[in-house]
Protein backbone atom coordinates (compact mmCIF):
# COMPACT_ATOMS: atom_id res chain seq x y z
CA UNK A 1 0.00 0.00 0.00
CA UNK A 2 1.24 3.47 -0.87
CA UNK A 3 0.67 6.49 1.57
CA UNK A 4 0.28 9.44 -0.24
CA UNK A 5 1.54 13.47 0.62
CA UNK A 6 -1.37 15.95 -0.65
CA UNK A 7 1.22 17.69 -3.54
CA UNK A 8 2.58 21.15 -3.45
CA UNK A 9 0.61 23.61 -4.74
CA UNK A 10 -2.46 21.51 -5.02
CA UNK A 11 -5.58 23.62 -5.05
CA UNK A 12 -6.71 24.84 -1.43
CA UNK A 13 -10.31 26.71 -2.64
CA UNK A 14 -12.90 26.55 -4.97
CA UNK A 15 -11.41 29.52 -7.00
CA UNK A 16 -8.44 27.28 -7.34
CA UNK A 17 -9.94 24.09 -8.11
CA UNK A 18 -12.28 25.88 -10.77
CA UNK A 19 -9.55 27.39 -12.59
CA UNK A 20 -7.42 24.10 -12.93
CA UNK A 21 -10.30 22.87 -14.70
CA UNK A 22 -10.58 25.19 -16.72
CA UNK A 23 -7.30 25.04 -17.80
CA UNK A 24 -7.03 21.44 -17.77
CA UNK A 25 -10.46 21.10 -19.58
CA UNK A 26 -9.26 22.35 -23.07
CA UNK A 27 -6.67 19.18 -23.21
CA UNK A 28 -9.44 16.51 -22.94
CA UNK A 29 -9.34 14.40 -26.21
CA UNK A 30 -12.78 13.60 -27.73
CA UNK A 31 -12.31 12.36 -31.50
CA UNK A 32 -10.26 8.97 -30.40
CA UNK A 33 -12.39 6.01 -30.53
CA UNK A 34 -10.37 4.17 -27.83
CA UNK A 35 -8.63 1.00 -27.47
CA UNK A 36 -11.56 -1.77 -28.41
CA UNK A 37 -13.83 -3.96 -25.73
CA UNK A 38 -12.59 -7.14 -24.86
CA UNK A 39 -9.39 -6.70 -25.89
CA UNK A 40 -6.28 -5.62 -23.61
CA UNK A 41 -6.41 -4.41 -20.03
CA UNK A 42 -9.02 -2.23 -18.65
CA UNK A 43 -8.40 -1.20 -15.28
CA UNK A 44 -11.28 0.56 -12.09
CA UNK A 45 -10.23 3.02 -9.94
CA UNK A 46 -12.28 4.16 -6.83
CA UNK A 47 -11.95 5.54 -3.64
CA UNK A 48 -13.16 4.97 -0.34
CA UNK A 49 -13.02 8.12 2.39
CA UNK A 50 -13.19 8.08 6.32
CA UNK A 51 -14.04 11.85 6.83
CA UNK A 52 -13.83 11.43 10.56
CA UNK A 53 -10.20 10.51 10.32
CA UNK A 54 -9.45 12.44 7.41
CA UNK A 55 -8.72 9.68 5.28
CA UNK A 56 -8.79 8.60 1.46
CA UNK A 57 -7.95 5.12 -0.05
CA UNK A 58 -7.54 4.17 -3.55
CA UNK A 59 -7.74 1.18 -5.47
CA UNK A 60 -6.84 0.37 -9.02
CA UNK A 61 -7.58 -3.46 -10.17
CA UNK A 62 -6.22 -4.34 -13.65
CA UNK A 63 -8.56 -6.61 -15.35
CA UNK A 64 -7.72 -8.84 -18.31
CA UNK A 65 -10.32 -7.29 -20.89
CA UNK A 66 -11.06 -10.66 -22.20
CA UNK A 67 -11.73 -13.03 -19.39
CA UNK A 68 -12.49 -10.05 -16.46
CA UNK A 69 -9.68 -11.88 -14.66
CA UNK A 70 -7.72 -10.17 -12.26
CA UNK A 71 -4.05 -9.28 -13.44
CA UNK A 72 -3.09 -7.01 -11.04
CA UNK A 73 -3.96 -4.73 -8.46
CA UNK A 74 -2.39 -2.01 -6.14
CA UNK A 75 -3.71 0.58 -3.26
CA UNK A 76 -3.03 4.12 -1.88
CA UNK A 77 -3.75 5.95 1.58
CA UNK A 78 -3.75 9.56 2.02
CA UNK A 79 -4.81 12.70 3.53
CA UNK A 80 -8.27 14.07 2.14
CA UNK A 81 -7.08 16.39 0.12
CA UNK A 82 -9.86 18.96 -0.63
CA UNK A 83 -13.27 19.91 1.30
CA UNK A 84 -16.48 17.93 -0.30
CA UNK A 85 -17.74 20.54 -2.66
CA UNK A 86 -20.19 18.98 -5.69
CA UNK A 87 -18.66 19.49 -8.65
CA UNK A 88 -14.88 19.17 -7.43
CA UNK A 89 -14.82 15.75 -6.09
CA UNK A 90 -11.94 14.91 -8.32
CA UNK A 91 -9.30 17.39 -6.49
CA UNK A 92 -10.31 15.19 -3.21
CA UNK A 93 -9.54 12.18 -5.05
CA UNK A 94 -6.88 12.24 -7.70
CA UNK A 95 -3.88 12.20 -5.71
CA UNK A 96 -4.68 9.02 -3.90
CA UNK A 97 -6.19 7.88 -7.54
CA UNK A 98 -2.70 8.65 -9.03
CA UNK A 99 -0.53 7.08 -6.90
CA UNK A 100 -2.43 3.65 -6.77
CA UNK A 101 -2.06 3.47 -10.40
CA UNK A 102 1.34 4.31 -10.91
CA UNK A 103 2.04 1.54 -8.47
CA UNK A 104 0.44 -0.65 -10.51
CA UNK A 105 3.13 -3.04 -12.13
CA UNK A 106 2.14 -3.25 -15.31
CA UNK A 107 0.02 -0.46 -18.15
CA UNK A 108 -3.60 -0.05 -16.82
CA UNK A 109 -5.43 0.15 -20.39
CA UNK A 110 -8.17 1.44 -20.47
CA UNK A 111 -9.50 3.17 -17.03
CA UNK A 112 -13.18 2.68 -15.64
CA UNK A 113 -14.02 5.48 -13.01
CA UNK A 114 -16.71 5.55 -10.46
CA UNK A 115 -18.04 8.67 -11.59
CA UNK A 116 -18.51 11.23 -14.06
CA UNK A 117 -16.18 12.22 -17.49
CA UNK A 118 -18.14 14.53 -19.64
CA UNK A 119 -21.09 14.71 -17.77
CA UNK A 120 -20.37 17.13 -15.08
CA UNK A 121 -21.72 20.04 -14.48
CA UNK A 122 -18.22 21.59 -15.83
CA UNK A 123 -17.95 19.03 -18.38
CA UNK A 124 -15.02 18.06 -16.37
CA UNK A 125 -15.53 14.72 -14.02
CA UNK A 126 -13.02 12.86 -12.54
CA UNK A 127 -12.73 10.34 -15.40
CA UNK A 128 -11.52 13.56 -17.70
CA UNK A 129 -9.06 14.82 -14.80
CA UNK A 130 -7.34 11.80 -14.52
CA UNK A 131 -7.16 11.00 -18.44
CA UNK A 132 -5.55 14.64 -19.11
CA UNK A 133 -3.47 14.26 -16.15
CA UNK A 134 -2.48 10.82 -17.22
CA UNK A 135 -2.85 10.70 -21.32
CA UNK A 136 -4.84 7.22 -20.74
CA UNK A 137 -8.18 6.60 -22.70
CA UNK A 138 -10.46 7.28 -19.43
CA UNK A 139 -14.35 6.53 -19.19
CA UNK A 140 -16.94 7.19 -16.19
CA UNK A 141 -19.18 5.00 -15.19
CA UNK A 142 -22.17 6.42 -12.58
CA UNK A 143 -24.82 4.84 -10.58
CA UNK A 144 -26.85 8.38 -10.92
CA UNK A 145 -27.78 10.63 -13.81
CA UNK A 146 -26.41 13.39 -11.23
CA UNK A 147 -28.12 17.12 -12.32
CA UNK A 148 -28.62 15.66 -16.17
CA UNK A 149 -31.79 14.31 -17.85
CA UNK A 150 -32.78 11.38 -19.62
CA UNK A 151 -35.61 8.95 -20.61
CA UNK A 152 -35.70 5.98 -19.67
CA UNK A 153 -34.34 3.55 -22.03
CA UNK A 154 -35.83 -0.19 -23.37
CA UNK A 155 -35.96 -2.69 -20.85
CA UNK A 156 -33.54 -5.11 -22.54
CA UNK A 157 -30.14 -4.85 -21.81
CA UNK A 158 -27.88 -3.13 -23.86
CA UNK A 159 -30.66 -0.33 -24.28
CA UNK A 160 -29.65 3.17 -24.09
CA UNK A 161 -31.40 6.72 -23.94
CA UNK A 162 -29.35 10.31 -24.06
CA UNK A 163 -28.28 11.96 -20.76
CA UNK A 164 -29.11 15.16 -21.41
CA UNK A 165 -27.88 18.73 -20.19
CA UNK A 166 -30.21 21.24 -22.22
CA UNK A 167 -30.04 19.34 -25.76
CA UNK A 168 -26.57 18.56 -25.46
CA UNK A 169 -25.70 14.82 -25.11
CA UNK A 170 -23.15 14.53 -22.27
CA UNK A 171 -23.43 10.54 -22.05
CA UNK A 172 -25.78 7.85 -22.08
CA UNK A 173 -28.29 6.05 -19.55
CA UNK A 174 -27.27 2.32 -20.08
CA UNK A 175 -29.41 -0.89 -19.62
CA UNK A 176 -26.48 -3.37 -18.21
CA UNK A 177 -29.50 -5.73 -16.85
CA UNK A 178 -32.61 -6.84 -18.35
CA UNK A 179 -35.67 -3.93 -16.43
CA UNK A 180 -33.02 -3.17 -13.62
CA UNK A 181 -31.75 0.65 -13.14
CA UNK A 182 -29.27 1.98 -15.47
CA UNK A 183 -25.97 3.13 -15.44
CA UNK A 184 -24.86 6.38 -16.68
CA UNK A 185 -21.86 6.36 -18.98
CA UNK A 186 -19.63 9.49 -19.81
CA UNK A 187 -16.23 9.84 -22.03
CA UNK A 188 -13.43 10.83 -20.16
CA UNK A 189 -10.79 11.32 -22.50
CA UNK A 190 -9.53 9.46 -25.88
CA UNK A 191 -12.56 7.49 -25.95
CA UNK A 192 -15.90 8.05 -28.07
CA UNK A 193 -19.10 7.34 -25.95
CA UNK A 194 -20.24 4.37 -28.70
CA UNK A 195 -17.02 2.12 -27.46
CA UNK A 196 -17.25 3.62 -23.94
CA UNK A 197 -20.97 1.95 -23.71
CA UNK A 198 -19.81 -1.41 -25.36
CA UNK A 199 -16.86 -1.63 -22.93
CA UNK A 200 -19.10 -1.27 -20.05
CA UNK A 201 -21.53 -4.30 -21.72
CA UNK A 202 -18.70 -6.15 -21.80
CA UNK A 203 -18.04 -5.82 -18.00
CA UNK A 204 -21.16 -6.18 -16.88
CA UNK A 205 -21.65 -9.82 -17.74
CA UNK A 206 -23.53 -10.69 -14.23
CA UNK A 207 -24.32 -7.61 -12.23
CA UNK A 208 -25.67 -4.15 -13.03
CA UNK A 209 -22.29 -2.53 -12.16
CA UNK A 210 -19.18 -3.23 -14.24
CA UNK A 211 -16.57 -5.55 -12.98
CA UNK A 212 -13.99 -3.16 -12.67
CA UNK A 213 -15.95 -0.49 -10.50
CA UNK A 214 -17.17 -4.19 -7.90
CA UNK A 215 -13.71 -5.15 -7.75
CA UNK A 216 -11.62 -1.51 -7.40
CA UNK A 217 -14.87 -1.12 -4.62
CA UNK A 218 -14.17 -4.22 -2.61
CA UNK A 219 -10.46 -3.40 -2.65
CA UNK A 220 -10.22 -0.20 -1.69
CA UNK A 221 -13.24 -0.77 1.17
CA UNK A 222 -10.17 -3.43 2.53
CA UNK A 223 -7.52 -0.79 2.25
CA UNK A 224 -9.34 1.69 4.01
CA UNK A 225 -10.30 -0.46 6.96
CA UNK A 226 -6.69 -1.94 7.21
CA UNK A 227 -5.36 1.92 7.04
CA UNK A 228 -8.08 3.40 9.78
CA UNK A 229 -7.37 0.45 12.17
CA UNK A 230 -4.04 1.69 12.09
CA UNK A 231 -4.60 5.32 12.98
CA UNK A 232 -7.11 4.05 15.55
CA UNK A 233 -3.77 2.03 16.83
CA UNK A 234 -1.27 4.24 16.30
CA UNK A 235 -3.73 6.52 18.15
CA UNK A 236 -4.17 4.55 21.18
CA UNK A 237 -0.44 3.65 21.72
CA UNK A 238 -0.16 7.26 21.47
Amino acid sequence: MTTVRIPAGWPATEEQARAVQDELRAQVVLDEPGPAPGTGRVTGVDVAYDDERDVVAAAAVVLDAATLDVVAEATAVGRVSFPYVPGLLAFREIPTVLAALEALPCPPGLVVCDGYGLAHPRRFGLAAHLGVLTGLPTIGVAKNPFTFAYDEPGAPRGSTSPLLAGTEEVGRALRTRDGVKPVFVSVGHRTGLDNACAHVLALTPSFRLPETTRKADALCRSALRAATGEVSAATQDG
